[in-house]
Order: structure tokens, then C-alpha cells, then sequence
């Protein structure tokens, strides 16, 4: 196992990695730009992940400074308790040790994932897809810059070069410890990891998420938020997908028709249930399945409930689990509506897109958990922790 870095080695990588992103930053795009030609393209929701510019170069600058600047996550005391027989019993924080991210298409994982693994004390090992090789190994080369700069070994960042069967074996019968593997991507990437895993995998990065227009729904608000939720970006997990109206809604076919004709506005697909198939001439749904399913496209299902209590049985039988929005004028009924719906974030009267760790204030996030160990919803540094006990004594035995 990799000895505990000081804090200020951590640091110290962190800003000399911002520097030299920032010093690289024409030969990233160059090295990109070989990778997005090599690529098929026959998934624009993963072209885009994979597209890498100055934004996202800002954006990888960003973390980095972010993560530099904010308190060591491990050794932080959570529970103290003194014996009556005067042993010290502590609990603090303590890294994982070595922490593997599996991933699709996106470079800047390389960098803000592999950052704050690092900075939580920890080894990292990435799995990256071969869609995104080129640029991948251009930011690990970094990295190894970064720690060589300050007399670390490069061990500390390594990454896997493997193929599908190479993945599984290591997943299987790993060549090292692994303490944590976080697969970030598409359902069958992270059923392949939970399947052949040896150790926790925290899974991440299923969406599927609703939103439900009460009755007492400021409808502007519900046009916004929903036009936000589904049309800003489509290829990430706090995208929307579904959109469930209470028909105790005065003249709710009229908002759905409204609604229908903004969301064609944006090229998005809509679909309906009977009654809103009827209501806006939309093609129906063929069957019932399409309630669990993520799209990651311009496509959107749109159904009428008949009570509050019917749209959280909805929303509990059919989502991800990630992220449900109630918009509702009334503070009672959406207090109830968010301690009932099983969701790692609840919302009232805001965009399902908010699910991310810098917009809750954690400065970045390793994944978005949808599992409930043993951290839900965004996982920031501060949850990139075990913990373990310390106990201090004079002779005492039992």
C-alpha cells in the first residue's frame, strides 16, 4: 500500500497539474482532435463527451485549483468517545488506498475524477475507452509530470491500457489491491464492472429523471425548467426524461399542447400516454417498458396521473433513482412529494440539471451515485473516505 501523502505534496501536484494544462493546452486539442477523427461518430451524445476545448480545458484548470484549495478530506475526527475505563476511543476519515474509475469518451475525467481521488489520498488506476486513448494519455503523461515535479512516484496515477477481456480479467483476479472501482457511464458498463468485480463498486451515472406538474404548478416556471431539464444537454444523467401532469390541472391540455409545441421548437421527439397522445395528437407510447428507460436523445415521454400519490408511486416504480423536480406553488405538498420520491436529489421548482457536485458546492465530483452505500447523489472529496478508529490506551484489558 502507497504511504499517506502530506497534504501539501497532494497540493502541490494539483496546482503544478493546473499549470501545465494551461502550458499544453494547444497540444491537448491537437492530440483530441486525432482521437474525435478517429471516431465513428455514430453517437453524438458521446461525440460531445469526447470533443475536448478551451471550455473544457477552463473547466479541468478549474477543478484542479478548486481541489487545491479545499481542506484534506482525510483524518477529519467524527466521533470521539472517552471510556469509563479511560481508553480514548477516536473515529476520523482515512483514504481507500487505491481507487479504480472505469469511463466512456471523456477526457476531462482523467483530470477532475483522477484529481480528486488523488486528493483524498488515494492511487488511482483509470480505465478510460479506447474512443478517447490519445487524449487520455496525453493528460496521464501530465500527470506524471506533475508528481516527478515533486519527487512523487508516477505509480500513484496509473493508467490501463486494456481492452474488454484484458478489463474483465483484472476485474476478476486484480494484479494489485483495489479498494474501490467507480464505473462512470452507460448501463452496460457499469452491469459489466458489477458482474465481474472482486471489491465495492459504487455505480453511477443512470438517469432517467421526472418531472412532475402539480396542480397548483406555476406553469410558466414548468415550461422553463422543463424545456432546461431536457434540451441544455442531452448526453449527461441529470438530463430529463419524462414528464408526468396532474390532470386535476385546470385546462391541463392546454399546457401540454403548449408544452408540446416549445419542446418541437427544439427538435425533441414527444411522446404521450392515451390521454396526452389524445389531447396533442402526439404518437403514443407502444408500452408501458419505456417509463424505465434513459434516453441521452433529443426524446421525451410525457403522461397524466390523477393525484400526487400516483405520480410518486410513478416516478418510484420507473426512475433511476437520480434526480425528480415537483412544481408546485404549494411548500406542503412538495415537502411530502420530496421525502416520499426515492431519488438521490429532490426538487421543487428547479431543472433536474443541478444534480452535479460544483453546483451543490462540493467543487467537482468524482460520480454521481444512484447506489445508497455508501454515499448518494454527487460524491465530493469529502465522501471519497472510509473512516477507521483509534483507540489509546494505558494497559487497559478486557
Amino acid at each position: 500500500m502507497n504511504t499517506l501523502l502530506s497534504i501539501e505534496k497532494r497540493n502541490a501536484v494539483l496546482n503544478r497539474m493546473a499549470v501545465l494544462l494551461e502550458q499544453e493546452r494547444a497540444n491537448i486539442k491537437t492530440v483530441n482532435q486525432q482521437d474525435l477523427s478517429n471516431y465513428s461518430g455514430e453517437d453524438l451524445a458521446m461525440e460531445k463527451r469526447l470533443l475536448v476545448d478551451d471550455s473544457k480545458i477552463d473547466g479541468m484548470i478549474l477543478s484542479m485549483q478548486q481541489l487545491a484549495s479545499q481542506e484534506d478530506p482525510v483524518g477529519v475526527e467524527r466521533f470521539n468517545f472517552g471510556h469509563e475505563n479511560g481508553l480514548k476511543i477516536i473515529n476520523k476519515t482515512a483514504a481507500f488506498g487505491t481507487i479504480m474509475i472505469i469511463y466512456e469518451s471523456r477526457p476531462d475525467v482523467t483530470v477532475e475524477a483522477g484529481g480528486i481521488a488523488f486528493k483524498s489520498g488515494n492511487k488511482i488506476l483509470l480505465k478510460g475507452g479506447k474512443e478517447s486513448l490519445l487524449s487520455n494519455l496525453k493528460i496521464v503523461e501530465l500527470w506524471h509530470q506533475a508528481l516527478s515535479a515533486n519527487n512523487i512516484s508516477t505509480d500513484w496515477v496509473e493508467y490501463l491500457n486494456y481492452n474488454r477481456d484484458e478489463t474483465q480479467a483484472f476485474l476478476e483476479k486484480p494484479t494489485q489491491k483495489v479498494d474501490l472501482i467507480v464505473p462512470r457511464g452507460g448501463e452496460q458498463l457499469i452491469a459489466f464492472t458489477k458482474k465481474h468485480a472482486t471489491c465495492p463498486v459504487i455505480i453511477s451515472g443512470r438517469g432517467n429523471n421526472f418531472v412532475y406538474i402539480n396542480k397548483e404548478a406555476d406553469l410558466q416556471k414548468a415550461l422553463d425548467i422543463i424545456i432546461n431539464g431536457k434540451t441544455t444537454n442531452i448526453g449527461v444523467c441529470n438530463a430529463l426524461d419524462k414528464v408526468l401532469i396532474d390532470s386535476n390541472l385546470e385546462n391541463w391540455q392546454d399546457f401540454a399542447t403548449n408544452l408540446v409545441t416549445e419542446l418541437h421548437k427544439y427538435n425533441v421527439e414527444v411522446l404521450g400516454d392515451e390521454s396526452i397522445s389524445k389531447a396533442t395528437n402526439v404518437p403514443p407510447i407502444e408500452s408501458d417498458l419505456i417509463w424505465y428507460e434513459e434516453f441521452l436523445n433529443y426524446k421525451i415521454v410525457i403522461g397524466i396521473v390523477n393525484s400526487d400519490e400516483e405520480a410518486i408511486a410513478k416516478i418510484n416504480k420507473y426512475s433511476g433513482g437520480h434526480s425528480a423536480s415537483i412544481i408546485t406553488k404549494n411548500n406542503a405538498i412538495a415537502q411530502q412529494f420530496m421525502e416520499q420520491v426515492d431519488c438521490a436529489a429532490v426538487y421543487q421548482n428547479a431543472s433536474t440539471r443541478f444534480t452535479d457536485g460544483g453546483q451543490f458546492g462540493l467543487g467537482g465530483e468524482l460520480a454521481i451515485s444512484t447506489d445508497k452505500l455508501h454515499q448518494r447523489g454527487p460524491i465530493g472529496l469529502q465522501h471519497l473516505v472510509t473512516n477507521k478508529w483509534y483507540i489509546y490506551g494505558e494497559g487497559q484489558v478486557r
